[in-house]
């Protein structure tokens, strides 16, 4: 079957797919047995995940469970009064629903417990929407036992894609599968309803090790065998569990002679454990909907990089990661260490108090120890946590460990704009204070050597060699792969074509070890043209992990206008297929029909890339991305006044989206309509200051327009925040030379052929300066 004729078919049936959930039948079919049937044998482990977070993670309410008070409280927050109560021994909240009015609505579930607990409400379509008031549980005299909204600082009504009603808040998509164990979520995209079932409620015993059926067939027949005093049955792997979690090559940490530092007497070669706990403690998506237990992340998930929403450029949490990004960062997990080290994996707790859990490894009278950590002893600067796992609070009133155990680098933070553990807790000292203290207690020069940070902070910043330092960074094995795939990311997002050099390194980091410098490398291929996709990209479509496969099925999508045929078609259709599959799997998403879009075009297929865009508009109105590409769409297929319709449509719902502006302009630009395109292209300047490309346009609009003068400053401040952008310098050289200003223009081509050493335009622009 040609690609054309299976995207026909089966990406309207995905697109209509009901996922089929079940409740304890199916959960039983799968072999999900319980929590109960667990303890008949591990009464143990069961008591130590009992009332843990994992065993609280989702409740029935009932008076043990809520811990909010349901006593007629009332609390007030962006103009709304809400009430919580209790009626016939259930709990209620009188709030704001969909259209602003206020009503009774049942709580149906308790979410989560310490250090705040939210509530679920029950909606049509089989929603759960977790509500935006939330109860901090803390103690009193920590500011809890109190209500909070957990968007104190948004303009918060029912309009906002925040507000609790909303997609963004439905907990079937956003919480469901990391709160219950083997969560279904059973969307229906024709109905646009749930059937969520899960084998149980929260995070009990099989979330972890898989499902138990084989493990208690083995365990009871052994039994058995031992009551008749018969042969015993011989002992599967993992006695039958799907993930086995324990270490099985005898490594331990002891402490070096030579070093006095722990290591693994065995090299770790596997991270199942991590990436177990990773499935829910990451910050990431989900690309796959039957995941099977135990298997690496990549199969299932993709992890979200070290982007500066999330992280600061040296890699430390901004936004909440969950964990597994940071810890990934790690010396320690380079070394081998695993969560199970520092928490017991039952009852969750660390494992010894205080700096005791780091002294199981490193020794106390090393480390725990004021010529260490040079603060009073037993005080809060000696705690090992303080420096090396500085806290962010996210959800308002809840503190994060960053996981990434570095070492404090207030030396960076003045070069980088990142915070320090240092003034984190000494609030009336700056950053260069810090640095000399550090410098005084650890005088050696190799402790505040040079950080992966200072690559990604070039990109951040626009410097001119961030190019060259990215490259650097991406190439370097014994960097961490998560920064490395970064660096690609961001010369990825810098380029408009790929340099030689960084070509040739990237076609290398095809063959890296981890699979995320591989997917990072194959999406930075489709900057190239086709033939160079095909050989580099092609035998990446049979790559052992999923994220890259994807990767590669999408920069090769092209291929499918070219009329090939054979068994590079077959391979190439089921590569798409996958890709398809896993686009569907978050269908109740307008991302994931966005995407599903992009891909039905780019394989040659715009009326199901149309009708993909249509789908996320459907589902979120509001979602300005679908408005954007349906109408590039509509322009490429020579339908300019429905794109500018779409345009417009779009921008009465969200006036203040800076993309839909721009694209506005261009679509003015191409109606030879200039004047009414400088005002919405200024606008999309004003909306995004930082977003050099806008400005770059709206010079060359004001160019074109004759006002030329005009066009200069704003060129120049762009160069000002990316001075490697080599389409900005170019125009400033053209422009001053337009204008007379020679001297100006040869200015501006110095900073060009810095920028863009070698590159044949930069003689040609000097020869054509030179001219009278």
């Amino acid at each position: 079957m040609s690609i054309a004729m299976h995207l026909r078919t089966l990406l309207p049936t995905l697109l209509l797919l009901p996922f089929l959930a079940g409740g304890p039948a199916v959960a039983e079919e799968a072999g999900y047995l319980g929590v109960k049937v667990c303890g008949e044998c591990h009464t143990k482990e069961v008591d130590l995940w009992r009332n843990s977070f994992h065993d609280r993670a989702m409740k029935e309410p009932t008076a043990e469970t809520v811990l909010g008070d349901f006593k007629d409280a009332e609390f007030t927050a962006h103009g709304v009064t809400s009430r919580f109560f209790t009626r016939d021994g259930r709990f209620f909240v009188r709030t704001d629903g969909p259209d602003g009015t206020l009503k009774d609505y049942p709580i149906r579930y308790t979410f989560g417990w310490y250090p705040l607990q939210q509530y679920l409400i029950a909606f049509p379509g089989g929603r759960l929407q977790s509500l935006g008031i939330a109860w901090d549980s803390r103690p009193k005299e920590q500011g809890g036992q109190r209500w909070f909204h957990l968007y104190p600082n948004e303009k918060m009504d029912f309009k906002n894609p925040l507000h609790w009603t909303a997609p963004d808040q439905t907990w079937n998509y956003q919480c469901a599968d990391c709160h219950s164990t083997d969560l279904k979520k059973g969307y229906d995209a024709e109905r646009n309803v749930y059937d969520t079932h899960a084998a149980e409620l929260n995070v009990a015993c099989e979330a972890c090790h898989g499902p138990g059926v084989r493990h208690v067939d083995w365990a009871r027949a052994a039994a058995a065998a031992k009551a008749s005093g018969s042969a015993p049955p011989p002992a599967a792997p993992g006695l039958g569990l799907p993930v086995d979690l324990k270490d099985r090559d005898g490594g331990a940490f002891q402490i070096d002679a030579a070093t006095g530092k722990p290591a693994r007497t065995v090299q770790r070669t596997t991270h199942t454990q991590t990436e177990t706990c990773a499935r829910c403690h990451s910050r990431r998506g989900r690309i796959w909907d039957t995941l099977t237990p135990g298997e690496p992340l990549h199969q299932g998930f993709r992890l979200a990089l070290l982007e500066p929403a999330l992280y600061f450029p040296d890699g430390q949490i901004k936004d909440e990661d969950y964990v597994h990004g940071s810890f990934i960062q790690s010396r320690m997990y380079r070394q081998g260490v695993v969560c199970s080290d520092c928490h017991d994996p039952h009852s969750l707790k660390l494992k010894a108090a205080g700096n005791a859990v780091c002294s199981r490894c490193h020794q106390a009278n090393r480390y725990d120890d004021p010529s260490h950590h040079h603060h009073t002893q037993g005080g809060t600067g000696a705690a090992c946590v303080a420096c090396h796992m500085p806290k962010r609070r996210y959800m308002v009133v809840d503190p994060r460990l960053d996981h990434s155990l570095r070492v404090p680098r207030p030396d960076l933070s003045a070069e980088l704009g990142t915070p320090n553990a240092c003034t984190d807790c000494h609030q009336d000292k700056d950053a260069a204070w810090a640095a000399a203290a550090v410098a005084g207690w650890f005088p050696d020069p190799a402790r505040r050597g040079p950080h992966f940070g200072q690559a990604l902070h070039a990109a951040d910043s626009g410097a001119a060699d961030a190019p060259a330092r990215l490259l650097a960074l991406a190439g370097d094995a014994n960097q961490p792969a998560i920064a490395r795939a970064s660096a690609l990311e961001r010369l990825h997002d810098r380029a408009d074509r790929p340099s030689p050099e960084v070509l040739l390194t990237v076609t290398r980091l095809l063959g890296d070890p981890d699979p995320l410098v591989r997917a990072a490398a194959v999406r930075y291929l489709d900057l190239t043209d086709l033939r160079t996709r095909t050989e580099h990209a092609w035998p990446l479509l049979a790559d052992p992990a999923r994220t890259v496969r994807l990767e590669a099925a999408r920069v090769l999508a092209p291929l499918m206008t070219q009329g090939i045929g054979g068994k590079l078609l077959e391979q190439l259709t089921a590569a798409l297929e996958e890709s398809v599959v896993s686009a569907t799997v978050n269908a109740d998403r307008p991302e994931s029909n966005l995407n599903l879009g992009l891909l039905a075009l780019a394989a040659g297929e715009p009326q199901l890339a149309e009708r993909a865009y249509r789908q996320a508009l459907a589902l979120d109105p509001r979602f300005i991305p679908a408005h954007a590409n349906l109408a590039d769409l509509y322009r490429g297929q020579g339908r300019e006044t429905e794109a500018a319709a779409q345009l417009e449509a779009g921008l009465a719902i969200d006036p203040e989206s800076a993309d839909l502006h721009y694209a506005l302009g261009l679509s003015r630009v191409r109606a030879k309509r200039l004047d009414a395109a400088l005002p919405a292209l200024l606008r999309a300047v004003e909306l995004a200051p930082t977003n050099t490309r806008y400005a770059y346009v709206y010079a060359v609009a004001l160019d074109g327009a004759g006002r030329t003068p005009e066009a200069l400053p704003i060129l120049e401040s762009a160069a000002g925040r990316d001075a490697a952008n080599t389409e900005l310098l170019v125009a400033l050289v053209q422009f001053n030379a337009k204008l007379g200003q020679r001297d100006a223009a040869t200015a501006w081509l110095d900073k060009l052929a810095a920028a863009a050493p070698g590159d044949p335009a930069v003689e040609q622009l000097r020869q054509s300066l030179k001219q009278p």
